[in-house]
């Protein structure tokens, strides 16, 4: 798959795309990825690529001009007559939040061109003549959207085959469809008793017993009550969907959480 990414910095994406497990990803072609900066398409010697807004107020708006030239360049370059044509996306906070649903899709599609705002914004007409969907991160402001960029691929890399080192270790990740939607339980490694600063603290005891049965339900239980505690709209959600059996619910009430 190819992504194509429109940044006025794209150096801050060299280290990311070369250290890592997720490397692999990319230095296999499995993940494509080009950089775009559309200051290379404005005009003068300045290179400008935003102004003041109209109407007043603070910051800057990247202008829809730069934008649309250097977009021009990214579909000519991917000119592919057989491939389908490549979504634009723009990283916003009025964006469709990003879930791992989303990731899912990503990762099985062919890719897309990646807008990355910088400043106050992008001007609006560049955004309704030009992008196709808009992703949020969450409830919160960036400087750009680059970091934006940088979670989405991370996220879509890897989850491409031979990526990581187990290839089921995504399928526990927090909520992946095999754990029913939930948080993935805590886990623990040597030692078995580690000297913490208010004293000694014992990796559960079920965990180092070897029963694949006992610890399969104890990482469920504890999965159960992470997510009950902490995201209970999750659970919510689990319930509803019918992934959550008897067996579950009668723990969650020995909990006191139903």
């Amino acid at each position: 798959m190819r992504f194509d990414v429109i940044t006025l910095f794209p150096e801050l994406f060299e280290p990311f795309l070369a250290h890592g497990i997720n490397r692999r990803a990319f230095e296999s072609g499995q993940v494509v990825v080009n950089f775009w900066n559309p200051r290379d398409f404005s005009e003068g010697n300045y290179r400008r690529v935003d102004d003041r807004p109209f109407g007043g107020g603070p910051g800057m708006v990247m202008m829809a001009e730069p934008l649309w030239r250097c977009l021009q360049a990214v579909r000519a370059s991917r000119s592919d007559p057989e491939a389908q044509p490549a979504p634009v996306v723009l990283f916003s906070p009025v964006g469709d939040r990003l879930d791992h649903a989303g990731v899912e899709t990503w990762s099985q599609g062919q890719g897309a061109v990646l807008v990355c705002g910088r400043y106050e914004g992008i001007d609006q007409r560049f955004i309704d003549a030009c992008v196709d969907l808009q992703i949020s991160l969450g409830d919160f402001v960036l400087s750009g959207g680059e970091i934006a960029a940088m979670a989405l691929l991370d996220a879509v890399a890897r989850l491409q085959p031979g990526v990581l080192n187990d290839e089921g270790s995504h399928q526990q990740d927090s909520f992946n469809p095999a754990l029913d939607g939930l948080l993935d339980s805590p886990h623990f490694t040597r030692p078995e008793v580690w000297q913490g600063p208010s004293g000694p603290l014992a990796v559960p005891e079920v965990l180092l017993g070897g029963h694949h049965e006992r610890i399969a339900r104890h990482r469920r239980e504890q999965s159960l009550l992470l997510t009950a505690r902490r995201r209970p709209d999750l659970l919510a959600k689990s319930r509803e969907q019918g992934l959550v059996d008897a067996v579950d619910e009668a723990f969650l009430r020995s909990q006191g959480l139903l």
